[in-house]
């Protein structure tokens, strides 16, 4: 028994040696080839096992293996993937992956994208992944969310309606571009995101770069710049096939497919999708077909060009007339969902308010690896949008005694008006449905250089410019029954003819504007531990408006040019203390040009504004970030001094006249300055936590008099505006989120995410400021949402398979996102509640 026990003893113990002296532990540090940027997040897969690590913050690892000899596979999405053999412990060291998208080059050249620990900006990057698991349903500005300073809705609620502001800046302050392209509108500053509604289908990452920022273009941003990097050529053959379902018939499917690089140097990736869906509100039908082509050729070995073309050709309702708060609750609909803007036209839905849209951009850039240190950069690129948003002319659409049911927020009664339109006879249409039609060509240049003059300092300049001519008119869509339409303002040429469909009336102009400016930097690396940065740039916006609808000119019908230089200096450091901490500094003054309509404020005019002169923004931040394997942290301090911010509008004129007067305020400054925090805790390699805090202070500086003026320039009288000290509206000045994330398998993973608003006020004006001692603008609730996802890889025969479902506000929170302010109260601000729950389920699959 004695010899039993001890044999069995020993064979135990033999096999459990055996078992141990099987196992290895292989580790290393993962990094971006070219750039050494540490990439978090890959996957370090024992080959033809389940066990696998992710990296830390730093791109390292450390794996303990099932077996003494094997393979290891390294993944991470948008890199080629390595195997590498292993027998024994190894230290591999750093590993390079070489990204697996031809073309990332140049962009990342034009498009400034910031290294951490390196570039002193305060940032937020989110990748391709993230995208795909979170967006859902959401407008596309709703993935930065939880984006410390950010604050997106949904606005009215229409399919690509969102907006977002960044420190209490809406999107005319902020730079968006696409591949280091700017999209902004060239008149207005503003972004309209239904005009690129397919970006989250081909989003590489998105990285945020609050304050001033690292972009290069000529004409700087005030709240931060969001830079979009799309796809670009994949090296790698294959593509994939998804699909996906949500609320309110909501349908999507599509497919991408790549080349993969030949042997001569050729690649291409194109992708395309077709979307639908009754919309979440009422009367928000949606339909597009979102597309996206890629091709690059490598012509020597040094230089290379890559074709790039995509957009989104849309339709969708909207809701674009805001109600008060009681008006939404009486509806059978609800607040989330009521919409006034819609109604019945033999017995189909018909909208008052409905967008349509296509505006594809293209490029050509061109990379040239002039030497080792030199590189340029090259984008010449187009964009040609055309569509417009349907309007209403007449007082009957929309009003009580025209809805189904006479009264509230029902649908609108479009049978009845065309039964009064016919009735009326030779007297023509009293209400009809028109457009306001908006076409634009823009052609731009963007080049950069780049010299890496040492092993310290490294040099960049370019060229930024752009010319673009935006058409304007108003033009008759449906005639609602009657034979014609007679257009009431006095001064156009349309006046006293009868309109029929296709015809313009109202407006007709043309606004140009050619921008030119050069931009340099200068980045010095003075020792491991210490970074400094410095950029300047110089430009000149020309602005033109051509006027082809007011009879009441005389000669001519361009206006003078007009020109306005501006230019901005930035500059800081960043300084690593250790391994884990790091401090940095940026500070920053620039003078920007106005928009277009405060130098042309009347549309049917050609005279320009005198008083128009640039605006100036002084910017100051301070910031620390800790890194080590579980914890990256981040605390930023800033403030942005806004001085003579471009205030202008209309008023109704005198009680004899019809005309508009016109007001122009300068001298407006603002105040933005506060704290942001955002961290991110890997618990073990499962399960991570993520979270972050804002919290603003924005408020207006100053009280201002104006010299109200007549179209001709003429003073007709003065306004008065009292501000000083009223908060900044329209954006919640506290935010908060938490997170968690949980990976049930490599590369499955379950997540829990809420965000939280709250010290929003209202969006006012501030001529209605008109009397000193008034109190704040009225506060919009504060809320708090949950939304939950869970993504899924499994294998569907040869095929890999993603599946992912998403429940947005789980709990079907009621909120106020988005109010106007009238007199201080609840009671009288007009409002857009946020959407309540919606859920989605999609499925991808690879090849």
């Amino acid at each position: 028994m004695k010899k039993t026990t001890h044999f069995l003893m020993l064979t135990v113990g033999f096999l459990f040696s055996t078992v141990i002296m099987a196992q290895s532990t292989i580790s290393g540090t993962i990094l971006e080839a070219g750039t050494n940027m540490s990439l978090p997040g890959a996957n370090v897969i024992e080959k033809g096992t389940t066990n696998g690590v992710v990296t830390d913050f730093d791109g390292n690892f450390s794996i303990k293996t099932e077996s003494n000899q094997g393979e290891i596979v390294i993944t991470y999405v948008g890199y080629t993937s390595k195997t590498f053999s292993f027998s024994g412990d190894k230290v591999m060291g750093n590993i390079e992956l070489e990204s697996s998208q031809v073309g990332l080059e140049e962009i990342q050249i034009i498009a400034s994208v910031a290294v951490d620990r390196k570039t002193p900006v305060a940032v937020s990057t989110i990748k391709a992944a993230d995208i795909s698991l979170k967006l859902s349903t959401q407008e596309f500005p709703e993935i930065l969310k939880a984006t410390p300073g950010v604050y997106a809705t949904r606005s009215g609620g229409g399919y690509g309606d969102g907006r977002v502001s960044l420190r209490g800046f809406s999107s005319e302050n902020v730079a968006v571009m696409i591949n280091g392209v700017p999209v902004n509108d060239m008149e207005n500053g503003r972004v309209y995101w239904s005009n690129w509604a397919g970006l989250g289908d081909v989003t590489s990452s998105m990285q945020v770069q609050r304050g001033l920022g690292a972009s290069k273009v000529a004409v700087p941003s005030i709240g931060g710049t969001i830079n979009i990097l799309t796809k670009s050529t994949d090296a790698e053959a294959g593509g994939n096939v998804f699909t996906g379902i949500a609320n309110d018939g909501y349908l999507k499917y599509g497919m991408t497919y790549s080349t993969g690089l030949s042997d001569k140097g050729f690649a291409a990736t194109v992708s395309a999708s077709k979307i639908s869906g009754d919309g979440y509100i009422d009367g928000g039908e949606f339909s597009g077909y979102n597309y996206f082509i890629s091709l690059s050729q490598q012509l020597n070995e040094k230089n290379r060009l890559t074709f790039t073309a995509f957009g989104a050709q849309q339709t969708h309702g909207q809701r674009f007339n805001r109600s008060t708060i009681s008006e939404l609750l009486d509806t059978d609909s609800g607040p989330q969902k009521a919409n006034k803007d819609w109604g019945y036209k033999n017995g189909e839905v018909y909208h008052q308010s409905y967008n349509f849209y296509h505006k594809p951009q293209i490029s050509l850039n061109h990379l040239w690896n002039i030497n080792d240190k030199s590189a340029l950069s090259t984008a010449l690129y187009a964009s040609f949008g055309s569509g417009g948003g349907r309007r209403d002319e007449g007082s009957k659409i929309g009003s009580s005694d025209y809805r189904i049911g006479g009264a509230g927020l029902q649908p609108i009664d479009f049978d009845k008006v065309v039964e009064e339109n016919i009735a009326n006879g030779t007297a023509g249409s009293s209400d009809i449905i028109s457009s306001s039609r908006n076409s634009h060509e823009w052609y731009g240049l963007l080049s950069t250089y780049k010299n890496r003059i040492n092993e310290k300092l490294t040099v960049s300049g370019g060229l930024d410019a752009r010319y673009y001519v935006g058409s304007h008119w108003y033009e008759v869509d449906d005639l609602l029954g009657g034979q014609f339409f007679l257009d009431n303002e006095s001064d156009t040429y349309a006046f006293g003819k009868p309109l029929r469909v296709g015809d313009k009336y109202n407006k007709d102009y043309d606004g140009v504007v050619v921008r030119s400016g050069l931009f340099g930097q200068a980045e010095y690396q003075v020792n491991e531990s210490l970074n400094l940065f410095m950029a300047a740039d110089v430009s000149n916006t020309n602005y033109q408006q051509k006027e082809y609808m007011n009879s009441e000119i005389i000669g001519t019908r361009n206006s003078e040019k007009v020109n306005f230089v501006g230019y901005g200096i930035k500059g800081g450091g960043n300084y690593n203390l250790d391994i884990n901490n790091n401090v940095f500094v940026n500070v920053g003054y620039f003078s920007k040009a106005p928009f277009l309509d405060t130098v042309f404020q009347d549309e049917d005019g050609i005279d320009a504004n005198q008083d128009a002169e640039n605006e100036k923004v002084f910017s100051l931040e301070l910031g620390y970030g800790y890194r080590s394997d579980k914890l990256s942290a981040n605390v930023n301090l800033y403030m942005t001094s806004w001085l003579d911010k471009a205030i202008n509008g209309s008023l109704p004129g005198p009680s004899s006249s019809d005309e508009l007067v016109f007001y122009n305020l300068l001298g407006m400054d603002a105040l933005h300055q506060g704290i942001e925090v955002d961290f991110r805790y890997k618990l073990s390699d499962e399960f991570t936590v993520t979270g972050m805090a804002s919290i603003g202070d924005w408020q207006w500086k100053s009280d201002v008099s104006a010299i109200i003026r007549s179209q001709d320039g003429t003073p007709v009288g003065e306004v008065d505006v009292f501000a000083k000290d009223l908060k900044v509206g329209d954006a919640a000045q506290t935010t908060f989120a938490l997170g968690a994330s949980y990976k049930f398998a490599i590369k499955s993973s379950l997540y829990v995410d809420y965000n939280y608003a709250g010290d929003m006020f209202a969006s006012y004006q501030v001529t209605s400021r008109g009397e000193a001692g008034l109190p704040d603008t009225w506060e919009v609730p504060e809320y708090g949402l949950f939304d939950v996802g869970v993504s899924h890889v499994f294998n569907m025969g040869s095929f890999e398979a993603v599946l992912n479902g998403k429940i947005n506000n789980v709990f079907n929170t009621e909120y106020v996102s988005d109010a106007n302010d009238v007199d201080g109260t609840a009671a009288t601000a007009l409002v857009y509640y946020g959407a309540g729950r919606t859920y989605s389920v999609g499925l991808k699959v690879n090849f």
